[in-house]
């Protein structure tokens, strides 16, 4: 049976802190969670019923034998993250300053083990099979990762809905410069494009939010998603169809999630042929719920919680 979701990309372990408005230098206790964006995707949508899996890589040591037990319990498919001998597991601290300011600190070095995906290792078959196919731009940032999605995508040749979460991490890139060609060619496999301001002007050069999403209908995609930080998020379809939908009222505990909820709800909304407005406002709360939260995959939110909130209009 098909996956309703496959997500390729980054995983790793984040350590957050159990004090909030405290720099790390002074923070004495932590959190271990499942990490890494295309992860939390597959985690968000399988906790609202979706069939899940995630392509990725791991060390081989005690925090990768983590995170698939961590997937497991999540009910997302394992099958496809296998370990890099040599090569540590991701660890990603951050820092919670409430409402707006979370700083992140990455430990992938030497090099991430979710950059070793090799285009021969791939299951092109499983990913033109699954209904929706999500990747990211940092899995463009170094080889062999970067010819490994290309090959991903353009097997899959948007035989159906295919998501680029444009996902933008210069601290990744050895020349953040090079990156708009690789994301332009991305984009020409892929039928959804979501991206933050920053996201958005890094593909296609545009930053406001309508000329930048139809800078990305111009590069090929069927779907814009613009997210606008606290004016909402708009959508803009080819078919001429749009929606902007402004965020739910909440009390942000660390924001660092929230698009990861997102991702996963309008995954589910996708897959579930909504009208544009509805899936919108779904990921929206999705969203909101996971910023009023600490953790990240953990909190991911129940179909239940989301239509409250909805219902609502406010995470309470």
């Amino acid at each position: 049976m098909a996956y309703d979701l496959i997500t390729m990309g980054r995983i790793g372990v984040d350590l957050y802190p159990l004090q909030t408005g405290v720099t790390l230098a002074r923070v004495t206790s932590f959190g271990k969670f499942l990490g890494g964006s295309a992860t939390n995707v597959a985690v968000a949508a399988a906790r609202l019923g979706r069939r899940t899996a995630v392509i990725t890589r791991t060390g081989e040591d005690p925090f990768g034998a983590y995170l698939h037990e961590a997937l497991r319990g999540f009910g997302v498919d394992d099958r496809w993250v296998t370990a890099v001998p040599g090569l540590p597991t991701p660890v990603t601290f951050c820092e919670v300053f409430p409402p707006d300011d979370f700083p992140l600190y990455f430990y992938r070095q030497p090099k991430a083990p979710d950059l070793e995906i090799h285009a021969r290792d791939l299951d092109l078959e499983a990913i033109r099979a699954a209904r929706l196919f999500w990747v990211t731009g940092t899995g463009l940032s170094e080889e062999p990762s970067r010819t490994a999605t290309l090959a991903a995508l353009a097997h899959r040749a948007r035989s159906a809905a295919t998501v680029f979460d444009l996902d933008w991490r210069p601290m990744f890139w050895k020349d953040p410069g090079a990156a708009r060609p690789f994301y332009t060619e991305a984009l020409r496999h892929t039928t959804v494009a979501v991206g933050n301001l920053d996201e958005v002007e890094i593909a296609t050069g545009e930053r406001e939010p309508d000329a930048a999403a139809r800078a990305l209908l111009d590069a090929g995609v069927e779907l814009a998603v613009v997210k606008q930080g606290p004016k909402g998020v708009l959508a803009v379809h080819r078919d001429g169809s749009r929606a902007e939908v402004p965020p739910l009222p909440v009390d942000v505990l660390n924001g660092l999630g929230a698009g990861d909820a997102f991702g996963g709800s309008l995954c589910h909304g996708l897959l579930a042929g909504w009208d544009l407005e509805r899936v919108m406002r779904h990921a929206n709360a999705a969203g909101a719920i996971v910023a009023s939260r600490l953790e990240c995959s953990s909190a991911m939110p129940t179909p239940e919680e989301i239509e409250d909130a909805i219902t609502a209009g406010e995470v309470r």
